[in-house]
């Protein structure tokens, strides 16, 4: 899930930074914990990725105010990129004009059998606890880049071409040296950023950079038992491969990560399939048994409360909870007895339990009060 901490915190800035500092922190806190400075650290690679998450919501002026008014929970529901299943290079292509040549991470490394796959992206909608139990349908709203159809995502104004990039020749890798010559390192072309070509009279749709950003609405259906954080995965409705890996946006399309957030019920809680229900009764009720009625989420169900039940006993109403998101098998209701003590009795009812106190064991007239004040000034210290 998207982290809870400060996105200002992560970069280490203040709530008044300007962009030019939250660039420069995100940089140089990437360069820090980036993998190949920090092999085998998974603690140092979700470090790298909590930074490009900040970085991304934190550099986006319009996201920035949301967060800033409402913090985390004004961003729910707008889409952003699934940081955590992303691959470190894909991130540091996303964001190469920060980097430059500093890794070879340029290039788009996220492919399968060698065909560049686009970024996946996230966003969330909420369900009630009833809607766990049918099931539910949501329309997703949320933007992605795509392919710019007016050049064909070369970022060149229509009837011109990308040229040949004279830095890299064209292969979109530089090599660079270093210790006085002791070692060479193949990075990434920091002028036309791996692509091996840069664009002289810019696409005036795109503004040279290949893809434009685009609006998307989807009906997404929501799965019976779903549970709060898991994501309903929408096949190819993430974003294209990366410019500098695809220009014309062929290759693996992303994925759209729906996550599901399950509002909290005023009166049932939720423990895996099984549903939590604190049912109130009175003392004739547990005393001398009785048969009650049980709300659930589909209805009214019978239960036999037996006599001398006592306060916190548990009982189970059969397949009246949630049901299992593989096979669909319902889980039970657990209702628990909580005794009400009345806040009123009229005449009756006390002359009535008065004489029931009679019959007890333990007397509840002076002595009670008595042993009462003394808790009181046991409590007071006296």
């Amino acid at each position: 899930m998207p982290t809870t901490r400060d996105y200002y915190e992560i970069l280490s800035v203040e709530k008044t930074a300007s962009g030019d500092e939250i660039k420069r922190s995100y940089r140089r806190l990437a360069m820090k914990y980036h993998p190949d400075r920090n092999p085998n650290d998974a603690q140092a690679e979700a470090k790298f990725k909590e930074c490009a998450e900040a970085y991304e919501v934190l550099s986006d002026p319009e996201r920035r105010s949301i967060y800033d008014r409402y913090g985390h929970a004004g961003l729910r529901g707008t889409p952003g990129h699934d940081f955590r299943s992303m691959n470190v290079e894909d991130i540091f292509s996303m964001f190469n004009d920060i980097f430059g040549g500093g890794f070879a991470g340029g290039r788009s490394s996220s492919r399968r059998g060698g065909v560049p796959r686009g970024y996946d992206l996230e966003t969330e909608v909420e369900i009630t606890l009833e809607e766990v139990l049918t099931g539910a349908e949501r329309d997703v709203d949320f933007k992605r880049m795509d392919v710019c159809q007016a050049c064909d995502g070369s970022g060149a104004k229509p009837g011109s071409k990308p040229t040949p990039c004279s830095t890299c020749g064209g292969v979109g890798q530089v090599i660079q040296t270093g210790l006085g010559g002791m070692f060479r390192m193949q990075t990434t072309c920091p002028h036309c950023r791996g692509r091996g070509t840069v664009v002289v009279d810019k696409c005036p749709d795109c503004r040279g950079h290949g893809r434009v950003s685009v609006k998307r609405k989807l009906s997404v259906k929501i799965p019976a038992g779903i549970h709060d954080g898991q994501a309903v995965r929408i096949g190819a409705e993430g974003e294209p491969p990366p410019v500098e890996a695809s220009p014309n946006g062929q290759g693996i399309r992303g994925d759209l990560h729906v996550v599901v957030r399950v509002r909290e019920h005023e009166r049932f809680e939720r423990d895996g399939d099984d549903l939590l229900l604190a049912v109130p009764v009175n003392f004739s009720q547990l005393a001398l048994g009785s048969q009650i009625e049980v709300t659930t989420l589909d209805g009214m169900r019978e239960l036999a409360i037996p006599a001398g039940t006592q306060h916190g006993g548990l009982f189970r109403i059969r397949e009246s909870g949630l049901p299992n998101l593989r096979n669909g098998k319902r889980g039970d209701l657990v209702a628990i007895i909580q005794l009400v003590v009345p806040r009123k009795l009229n005449e009756t009812q006390k002359r009535l339990l008065a004489e029931y106190a009679k019959t007890e064991d333990v007397n509840v007239g002076i002595a009670q009060q008595s042993a009462w004040e003394k808790i009181k000034r046991a409590v007071k210290g006296g």
